[in-house]
């Protein structure tokens, strides 16, 4: 499970001038979180309401009540810009890349799975890879329910001890088809019985009166959220991994 929820005055330390909207490095009580608030949020053609930090939140639910902690603690809080997203800051093992892009030919024959191949900006051959890992399956598996439409390779935190979290989920339960993803190593698989029972134990507690759907219900749409829990009862019809669908790309850009 997640770490416990600091509490205390947040204190801004520094922006992290990479991410597309505000995102700044914080401490609350010694402890470091990232900090989004929603007045630095920019708003997009499909995502145009200024709720990113919800969805955020909402992510973070989702990958609870699956138990797998997929997305590091997450919650809504106020700081020096206003009401925003709080999220635990995490140390990753930065000699591990678990999405990479490697020389055509080079491709690892055991542990890693090709997405696809392409040219760089030196038009030589290269191939899009990611670990085939039991944690890297479980992000796929999420991103799929959630609909996540931004998961790039630097939205994977690889830990010291092998755990894989995700972050960056602002982008997600969608209504309409959104899956955009560098993990598509895995299409037409069969999901584990460790997976698909995650999957029941969220559509479960999204029926009436479960308490997912009341902890959702603050955060997202009525439509949303029924849309979440049919792309659930798709997964448990046809328990596999899907394959890419619709007219938007299927990997989001840039990969990184």
């Amino acid at each position: 499970m997640s770490a416990a929820q600091p509490a205390g005055p947040l204190e801004l330390v520094a922006r992290i001038p990479a991410a597309s909207n505000e995102t700044f490095l914080a401490s609350i009580d010694g402890v470091p979180v990232v900090y989004k608030p929603t007045a630095g949020e920019k708003p997009l053609w499909d995502f145009p309401d200024g709720d990113l930090a919800d969805r955020e939140v909402a992510a973070y639910l989702v990958s609870e009540w699956l138990g797998w902690n997929v997305v590091p603690h997450t919650w809504i809080g106020e700081g020096p810009l206003g009401r925003g997203m709080l999220q635990l800051w995490q140390h990753v093992d930065t000699a591990c890349d678990p999405v990479d892009v490697v020389p055509a030919g080079g491709i690892p024959v055991q542990g890693w799975l090709p997405v696809f191949e392409g040219l760089d900006e030196d038009d030589r051959p290269v191939a899009l890879v990611h670990e085939d890992s039991a944690e890297l399956r479980k992000l796929a598996v999420f991103d799929a329910i959630v609909n996540n439409a931004d998961r790039k390779g630097g939205h994977v935190l690889p830990m010291p001890d092998g755990h894989r979290y995700g972050i960056d989920h602002g982008l997600t339960f969608h209504v309409d088809h959104k899956l955009r993803t560098v993990l598509w190593g895995w299409v037409g698989e069969s999901l584990r019985a460790e997976e698909v029972d995650g999957v029941q134990r969220v559509r479960a507690a999204l029926r009436p009166g479960g308490t997912l759907l009341s902890q959702l219900g603050p955060l997202l749409s009525k439509d949303e959220l029924d849309a979440f829990a049919e792309r659930c009862d798709r997964m448990l019809a046809d328990p596999r991994f899907p394959a890419p669908s619709g007219w938007m790309p299927a990997t989001p850009w840039p990969l990184f």
